[in-house]
Formats: C-alpha cells, structure tokens, sequence
C-alpha cells in the first residue's frame, strides 16, 4: 500500500484519519492490552463517516433524533474512544485515552454502554453489535411511523468484522433486515480478510457479498482507504429502499510492520516498529499530542450537528402535546399514571373470577389491558405466537407497509430476536418483549446477558417453563434454565404462581428502567391462589407468606409458579395432622433478596423446618432452604435432579415425585 500517495492526495483526510491511527497506537502501547490493527485500517473510513455523514452533536450526546453508530467489531474499541476524544465529547478526555483498558477507566477493553457517553451499545462478544443494529433500525422506523419525521428520521450506522460475519447470529441479523427492507440501516464491513488464527480462508470460504445481496440488501464494494469512494458510497446507501452492505477492502494494521498479517489484529507495542509507523505516516508528535490543528479540525466535525439539533428542537416543539409528553415519557422510561390503577382493576377482577389458567395465557390477559395504554411497548415471538400468546389485539404487525406495527413475526431466530430487542431498548423510546420456549433460553443467553450487564429493561417471555409442558419431552423440558438466569448479576427472573402475581411481575418489568426482565411462564393450567384482592404489588417484595400456619408453626413450604398450588396441597395434608404449616410464594428471588433483613426474618423465621418445591434443579433455593436462618439438617428440596421425560405432565409430575404427598412426606421427615 503505497502510504505517501494517500498522504498527498488528500492531505487533511489524512492527518484526522492519522490522529486515530496514533492515538490507538499510543493507547494499546500503555496498556499493553488491546487491538491495534482494526482502528488503524479503518480510521479512514470512520473519518469520512462522522465527517460528511453521521447527524450528532458531541455536545448532546442523547439528543432523540441523532444518527446511531455502532461499533460491532467491539475489540476495536480504541476507533471509539478516539472518534469520540477528537469530536469533543466532554467525558472521553485525554485522560482517559491514556488510562485505556485501566481500573477506573470509561475506556474499557471492549465499547461498554453507560460507561461513557456516544457509546449506543456494549459490544464486545461478536455478532451482537450488527444484530443490535437491527433493533435500532426497527425501533426508527416504528418510531417515525409513530410520531412523523419532525420527531425520528436518522440512520443507524454500524462497522462490523468478519469475526461479526460469522458469528451465526449475523446470519439472524441480516435476513431479518432484508425482510423488512431497513433502508436506514448501513452496515460497513471491515474486509481485511484477516482473523486471529491467520487468513479468513483458513476457517471460510462465504461469499460475503452475495450472502448479504441473496438476503435482500443493496451491496457496494470500495477501497476502504479511499475517502471519496467511501463518501460516495455512503451518499448512494442512503438513497436506497434496501439495507446497505458497504464492503470496504482494508489493510488491517495499515502502514505498520505487522500489516496484513495476524499479528496486527491485536495489541502492537513494538516501540521500534511504532516509531516506523509514524514515521509512514507522517506523524511526528509525542504520544498521546495531537496537533492543535487537527484536533480542533475533529472538534469542528463534534459540533457541525449542532444547527441540526436545534432545528430538530424546534420543529419538535411544533408536534402537538400529547404526541411531545408520550414522546418524552417514553425515552424516560416513565409508566403512564394509569398504569397502577390498570394493574390493581385487573386483579380485583381476577382474584374475584379465580380462572384456572396457564400463565401464558394469563400473561396474554394482562398484556390485553397494558399494551392499550403503553404504546411504545413493542411484542414479539420466535415463531411461536399461538404458544407464547404474546400477540395482542391491539398491536398491529410490524412490516414494510406497516411501520407502525408495534408486533414483530421475529421468525425462528431467538438469538437475533433477543439481540434486536435489546437494540430497540437501547435506542430509545421503546419497551420491547419477545417470546420463545424457556429451553431456548440457551440460544437468546448472549443477548439476556448483556442486557443485564448493559442495565436495560428487556422483557423475555418464556413459556412452556418446565416438565409441565409434557409430551413434547426433555429437549423442551427445562430444568436447569431458571438456575440459569438466577445466576445472572442484575436480572428479575419471575415465575409467577396465578394470574394475579403474573399481572405483578408485568407491572415491574414494564417500570424498572435498569433489569430485564425474564418471565417464566407455564403451558399448563393453574388455579388462583391469590383469591383475596390486594392492591399492594406482592411479587414486588419477591416472597411473601402466601398462607400461614393454623397452630405452633412447624413447617415452612416454599414454592414458586406452578408449584405453588402443590405447596398448598401439601400444607392441607399437613394441618390436617395437626402440623403448621406455612406457605411462602417466591415469584422472584431477586426482589426478595433486595427486601430488608426484617422483612425477611418475618417471611422465613427460624425455627421451623424448610422444604422448597420447584421442576427445575435445586441450585438457587439453597440460599433460602440453608441460609436466612435454616439450618442442613431441617431442610430438603422436591425437584428435578435430571433431565424430564415424554408422557402427560400429571404423570410426569407424579414419576418424578413433585406431589403434595411427598412434600408433606419430606417436611415430617425432618420434624
């Protein structure tokens, strides 16, 4: 690559795509941590993107209607944190460049969410980024259709690898974003045809350009080194009714020693061979010095959307107010004030009725009175609608001559769903929820964890939630998967007893602005427990005593959703020989173990012998069965301890031993 030749024709491109190519350099070299070569070989293309055609103002970095850029290719993370250091964003200082991948540090291994401003999205496992993006451009176009082009009408941007190309969950991705024709969605693809392990040929051979054409979306191919091919290539995208896949042929690590090898993927600390790179160049200030200059060329670029923001402003303030005040109660995650008084009229009216229902079915009712009142709620299933019941009347199906359509057909793509979800979640506006089987909750994990560690409120809807789902057999029984979203740091997993605690869990997971949300939900029927109305939110404490004791309390059953209804059962067997017996509900472990020590001391005292009932494995009960004054050898658990089984869910339920008569058997046991 003949360096000198870019240098001199187009020597201002050059010096701000330099400034980029060196403070990366700078960065890694004092961390001796990180990944050089992705910033260095697509610093030109980053340059002409927020030059000439990113819409954002380093001033208003949350401004609602500005252009999304997403970094997909997140271990290239210092092409972020330069780009936002160089336009002005007023937290990504200096300092924090040379505290790069540091303790303390905003500037992280990987582009993390909420840890500086202009980052749109934690990317850091591949795949995740571009299928982000989908939900981004999802979320405006729903959005534009919803509140008109004054309000939304920008582009999501996205610069992804070929480590994000092969990560199957681009595959999701993509098709879904030719499907639905997301025209302003623009994906720039890194094609330096190189990974870690050596030559992408090495593990592929997909023909990247007719893979994205073959699923709907307009493709260009351009020197990604040269800015007025990629300025051209970017005007032409955003002219298009199709996504665009722009493939930028780069040199990974361009102009230093390790160029185009392996080598130049990751952390390039040679201080000799830095000096050449320079020297190449052209660069000849210290580290972390970028000329005045230059950077105040970048900063010129952080405030060119300025003009744009304020106009924005103040056609905003045109809309009529009702059309403003959703807007602005949506992006702040607020609940409508009629919310409360929604959920607490539907469970007086339930606890009243007593239906025997699934709690998907359950689920759907609650959603039936919510989603009306809660228009930036955006449904979803995995190709499972009829049995996730996550579809409601009122939604309207989201499609290219729909665009307000606030119900998704994700098709049979759980990772790609839960990825977009949390995309739509991110950009802003929008409370998404899908729907999947909770066996599945195996392929949506990626996503559900960083939703967690990204601290957005995404609802998964997972039904079908134990071995009550019966014949269907073991590879759709869950048994282990609510241990595992239990597991997960700064996530409510609610699996809710009756159609009462299911409207409770709805109601938190469609307030909290900070925790997904799973819900666990049964495809078997279940009884109401909760028949005496209470207005106060019961599931919001976690646990509570759902039935006490008749006499000297001796017994305490915990149970959560479908096995609650056994705990009660139980129970009646054992007050009917004369043994207290206490029942506590725990839709939610989390929310309980938030719950003040006296609260919790109330709910499980000690003294009394423990058992927990649940069809999953015990891991997670030990903390209430053991901890919170119990004691080994006065508590047992009734469960799964394996894999289900194909046959009825009575019969499934009496073979695995999960009756009330052998949780009466197992708490007199301990007596």
């Amino acid at each position: 690559m003949d360096l000198t030749a870019l240098r001199t024709a187009h020597p201002e491109h050059w010096s701000k795509a330099t400034a980029i190519r060196a403070l990366t350099l700078d960065a890694v070299a004092a961390a001796n941590s990180g990944h050089s070569g992705m910033p260095i070989g697509m610093a030109d293309v980053a340059t002409v993107l927020f030059e000439k055609h990113l819409k954002f103002d380093a001033s208003a970095p949350h401004w609602p209607d500005r252009d999304r850029f997403i970094l997909s290719a997140g271990h290239g993370s210092m092409l972020l944190y330069s780009l936002l250091h160089l336009t002005g964003y007023e937290d990504m200082t200096l300092e924090q460049i040379k505290n790069f991948r540091q303790w303390g540090a905003i500037t992280a291994g990987h582009p993390e969410y909420g840890h500086a401003t202009g980052i749109e999205t934690t990317t850091g496992p591949l795949g995740q980024g571009i299928a982000n993006s989908v939900g981004f451009a999802m979320a405006e176009e729903i959005q534009r259709a919803t509140y008109g082009k004054k309000a939304v009408n920008h582009y999501t941007y996205v610069i992804a690898g070929d480590g994000c190309l092969m990560e199957g969950v681009s595959q999701e991705a993509i098709t879904l974003a030719g499907r639905h024709a997301l025209s302003k969605l623009i994906v720039m693809w890194d094609n330096n045809n190189i990974t870690i392990d050596g030559t992408v040929e090495l593990s592929d051979r997909t023909d990247q350009v007719s893979r994205f054409k073959s699923a709907g979306w307009a493709v260009l191919e351009i020197d990604g080194h040269d800015p007025v091919a990629i300025d051209a290539a970017l005007t032409q995208a955003k002219k298009g009714n199709k996504p665009t896949m722009i493939a930028c042929k780069t040199h990974i690590a361009l102009g230093h020693a390790a160029q185009d090898t392996s080598k130049g993927h990751g952390a390039l600390t040679d201080p000799d061979q830095m000096a050449a790179a320079k020297a190449a160049y052209g660069w000849t200030t210290d580290p972390f010095e970028v000329p005045a200059d230059v950077k105040f060329a970048w900063e010129a670029i952080g405030a060119r959307g300025t003009e744009a923001r304020k106009a924005w402003e103040a056609d905003f303030e045109t809309l009529p107010r009702s059309k403003r005040e959703t807007f602005e109660r949506a992006y702040a995650l607020d609940a409508p004030k009629k919310l409360s008084a929604t959920v607490k009229a539907f469970k007086k009216q339930m606890s009243e009725s007593a239906p025997k229902l699934a709690t998907r079915a359950s689920s759907e009712k609650v959603l039936e009175v919510l989603n009306p009142i809660l228009p930036e709620t955006v449904g979803g299933s995995a190709d499972l609608t009829g049995s996730n019941n996550t579809k409601t009347s009122d939604l309207g199906v989201f499609d290219i001559d729909s665009r307000d359509g606030r119900y998704v057909y994700w098709g049979i793509r759980e990772h790609g769903m839960s990825s977009a979800m949390n995309g739509m979640a991110l950009h802003g506006g929008i409370r998404p929820y899908g729907g999947t089987f909770m066996c599945f909750t195996d392929y949506a994990r990626p996503a559900m964890r960083l939703a967690a560690l990204m601290k957005i409120p995404t609802v998964f809807v997972m039904t079908h939630d134990s071995i009550g789902l019966g014949e269907d057999g073991p590879t759709h029984q869950p048994v282990e998967h609510l241990a595992i979203s239990r597991a997960t740091p700064n996530t409510y997993v609610f699996r809710p007893a009756d159609t009462i605690e299911t409207a409770e869990a709805w109601e938190i997971a469609l307030t909290t602005k900070e925790t997904p949300s799973v819900l666990s939900l049964t495809r078997q029927g279940l009884p109401t427990v909760r028949t005496e109305h209470k207005t106060k939110n019961l599931t919001a404490q976690g646990g509570y005593v759902l039935a006490d004791a008749e006499g000297r309390r001796q017994v305490i059953l915990m149970a959560s959703g479908s096995e609650v209804e056994i705990a009660l059962a139980a129970r009646d067997l054992l007050q009917s020989e004369g043994i207290g017996t206490r029942v506590v509900s725990m839709p939610c472990m989390e929310l309980f173990a938030e719950q003040e020590e006296t609260f919790r001391k109330r709910v499980l005292p000690g003294g009394p012998v423990r058992v927990a009932v649940e069809a999953a494995v015990r891991q997670g009960w030990d903390q209430w069965l053991l901890g919170e004054r119990g004691k080994s050898n006065k508590a047992d658990f009734v469960g799964m301890s394996s894999f289900g089984a194909s046959a009825p869910a009575g019969e499934l339920y009496e073979n695995f031993g999960i009756t009330a008569a052998n949780v009466a058997a197992k708490a007199k046991a301990l007596l």
